[in-house]
């Protein structure tokens, strides 16, 4: 009876070693998949930054334009914002945030 007994524990903890071993690489891989989601986060973001910042300059430089040049920088300011609000939008559903409404008194 106790040859049975120890197999029957041996059989078991083997099994748990093997489990064991497979959890492990499970958690290497948990590991790697929040970093590399972490590196992609921070590269929306700064993409979404960028854009932002061209957007600013465009604006800036549209502030200081002559009444026939603006027309002219018209299309650019407008596709920087369709870049920007395209960039936001999708940092924004990574994120699971939405764009902040304006409150009503």
């Amino acid at each position: 009876m106790t040859m049975l007994r120890d197999a029957y524990r041996q059989k078991y903890e083997a099994q748990i070693e093997e489990l064991n071993a497979h959890l492990t690489v499970m958690k290497a891989r948990a590991k790697r998949l929040a970093a590399d989601a972490k590196i992609a986060a921070h590269e929306e973001i700064a993409d979404t930054d960028e854009k932002l910042a061209a957007l600013k300059t465009r604006l800036s430089a549209l502030r200081n334009a002559s009444d026939t040049a603006w027309k002219d920088m018209k299309g650019g300011v407008d596709a920087a914002w369709t870049d920007l609000n395209k960039a936001a939008k999708r940092a924004m559903k990574r994120f699971g945030t939405t764009p902040a409404k304006p409150r009503s008194r």
